[in-house]
């Protein structure tokens, strides 16, 4: 193994010299998995790797060790790719094998080509997903990442800024690869196809890909190329990321964090923007994909780079503060048990600083604590348990305190949006994701979230109007998600269930139009003359180190283990029946089921992973205040309630 390779910069050369020592043995794969791993264990490693979530692409280098937090936004079919290939010289006749796995484009030397025909080449398969920055991440997450990633400082040891900053959308330049590969790409046009694999003739360089020669068709690219972000304004790379083992761990939504080898070769655009009209050098019972299907498989690699993964892991949460995975390992134990003996002032400080958010109401703060910390643990049947939406009715109309509110939250969690539920936005805005059959892909839409995200809907700015057709199916979709977290893709023939776990939080004048598990009644105590100086005042008063607590208590809680004893279920089960003899129509079956998640969620955000008597009974107290704030609400307003 050539050990003064540098596995940063050139992670191929590393890949090289396992091949080389190990042949067409397949071993050799698993030992470039387990080097990697042991290099990312080694003194903060991955600190050192440069992501593309923090660095910009055209200050990374080609063929160098990347990272990438993303969530799978689509997932194509899987593509074959040569595997190993055989190379012969013009001049010697002498044959070498090449590995074309972590590759796009196979490499020749300049008397090389490639014999397509040799017994010993061999076809593999990979999966392409694509991929986009997790949508919604916080703006806290992201200067995290940021401060803790050390590439960004040390760039003679992980990117080198290979050119003058230009933006995501720009094709890439020749400058972006070393002077001796310009040159193998001078004839990158002369391109030809045989047997169905595609190859270029005077640049000695072959595409890996053994697909249908989708690369060679000529595409029009002038129109701006949708990255297919769930969410509007959002910034980033989106990637193709080729995964070659245990794919099938992976679906669509998934978060994830890759380690692989960065591929912007531009080779690929070179093909992609080919003037001429390739198709005719191709099998046409070959080339069946349309112009459209071809462009979002192969889009420019200066704005859609290619990840080639060695390493990833799926994420359980994208909180910079904690350990990625909470396991039963002993460093995460020491910092879960560390955390939580300090559990109970970190609550008793987030109460306060929720109930001065929520205008001086403490009940409605703490209702809102048990929301944030709340999670679909199972499922039975169809029914997910331990979802929470609640809605604060009882919202000023037409102000910004929702707005406020939201950014309060938004520094709390890690990932969050806010619809504001206008009749222009139900009628407009794409919600639902759907299959795009002309391109083959699926197009993204404002519910393709990942797992705990915070979804706050402001129900105050809704008008008199008209809802139309797409208006109606959007409320539909919410009112599904919300009782059922799913969000039904739309694959025009049929439609696809997408299981999900949403924190929904409605805000509105009186009661929600969506339904919702929890409604608790908003009582200001104050009323601040000027809201946002209000609401900045809070946040400016909190010290750094105590948000982080908050932010750390708020995710660490959703992971933790309940149960309840025997001792306890038959407890609540007396109770019930004593409640239900008293007053029967006080207390439904329903309403237990209430009081059962109500007691779970409170009893965590005290750091107890089993229900006592005395959380029980706290659960009771609130709902009981909770009801009877909303009665008198009722005497008040008549029927709006």
């Amino acid at each position: 193994m050539p050990c003064g390779e540098d596995w940063l910069s050139h992670p191929l050369g590393i890949v090289q010299g396992f091949f080389a020592q190990n042949g067409v043995n397949p071993g050799w794969e698993k030992k470039v998995i387990e080097y990697f791993k042991e290099k990312l264990k080694e003194n903060n490693a991955p600190k050192w790797v440069p992501s593309l979530n923090e660095v910009p692409l055209h200050y990374l280098k080609p063929n160098s060790f990347v990272k990438f937090r993303c969530m799978i936004q689509d997932m194509f079919d899987p593509e074959f790719y040569m595997g190993v290939y055989e190379t012969v010289n013009r001049n010697t006749k002498a044959r070498v094998l090449h590995f074309g796995k972590y590759r796009d484009v196979a490499e020749c030397g300049p008397q090389q080509e490639v014999d397509l025909n040799s017994p010993r080449t061999t076809t593999l398969e990979r999966q392409t997903f694509y991929c986009v920055p997790v949508p919604g991440e916080s703006t806290w997450v992201k200067e995290a990442y940021v401060n803790t990633n050390q590439a960004r400082v040390s760039p003679s040891t992980s990117y080198t800024p290979s050119r003058h900053k230009r933006s995501y959308e720009d094709d890439e330049d020749m400058d972006l690869q070393p002077n001796k590969q310009k040159e193998q790409h001078a004839g990158a046009r002369q391109a030809g196809s045989v047997g169905g694999l595609q190859w270029c003739g005077e640049p000695k360089r072959l595409e890996t890909e053994a697909s249908s020669g989708q690369q060679l068709n000529s595409l029009n690219l002038s129109s701006p190329f949708d990255l297919n972000f769930p969410l509007p304004g959002e910034k980033g790379p989106a990637c193709l990321v080729k995964v070659y083992e245990d794919w099938d761990c992976f679906k669509v939504n998934d978060v994830l964090e890759l380690y692989g080898i960065l591929s912007v070769d531009p080779v690929l655009s070179i093909l992609n923007n080919d003037e001429r009209d390739a198709s005719s050098l191709l099998d046409p019972m070959e080339c069946t994909d349309t112009a459209e299907e071809q462009r979002v498989r192969s889009p420019p690699a200066s704005l859609v780079p290619r990840i080639h993964v060695v390493l990833a892991q799926k994420l359980q949460h994208i909180n910079p503060l904690l350990p990625a995975c909470l396991n039963k390992e002993s460093e995460t134990c020491k910092f879960v048990s560390s955390f939580m003996s300090e559990l109970s002032p970190v609550r008793a400080e987030l109460l306060g600083f929720l109930t001065h958010a929520l205008l001086g109401d403490s009940l409605a703060a703490e209702y809102l604590i048990l929301h944030l910390i709340s999670t679909v643990y199972t499922r039975r049947d169809v029914l997910p348990l331990g979802k929470f939406t609640v809605n604060l009715s009882g919202c000023p109309r037409n102000s910004t305190f929702t707005e406020h509110l939201y950014r309060i939250i938004q520094h709390l969690v890690p990932a969050s949006f806010h619809l504001q539920m206008t009749i222009a936005n139900m009628n407009h805005l794409k919600f639902i994701p759907h299959k795009d059959y002309t391109a083959n892909r699926l197009v993204s839409g404002l519910l393709q979230l990942p797992s705990n995200t915070s979804l706050v809907i402001d129900e105050t700015l809704l008008e008199q109007g008209q809802l139309d057709t797409p208006g109606v199916h959007n409320v539909t979709a919410l009112s599904n998600l919300i009782t059922w977290q799913k969000v039904d893709y739309d694959f025009s023939y049929h439609q696809m269930e997408f299981p999900c776990n949403i924190n929904v939080f409605i805000t509105s004048e009186g009661r929600s139009l969506l339904p919702a598990d929890c409604q608790i009644h908003l009582q200001p105590q104050l009323i601040p003359p000027n809201m946002e100086e209000y609401m900045n005042s809070l946040l400016s008063a909190v010290l750094p180190s105590v948000l982080n607590k908050f932010r750390i208590y708020l995710t660490l809680l959703r992971f933790l283990d309940y149960s309840i004893s025997d001792e306890i279920t038959k407890a609540v089960e007396d109770d019930f029946v004593e409640m239900r003899k008293n007053d029967p129509q006080s207390i439904t079956a329903d309403d237990l089921h209430q009081l059962l998640i109500v007691a779970r969620f409170l009893s965590l955000s005290a750091g107890q992973t089993t229900l006592s008597r005395e959380r029980w009974l706290r659960a009771k107290q609130l709902e009981s205040l909770r009801r009877t704030r909303l009665q008198q609400q009722k005497c008040v307003n008549g029927n709006e309630l």
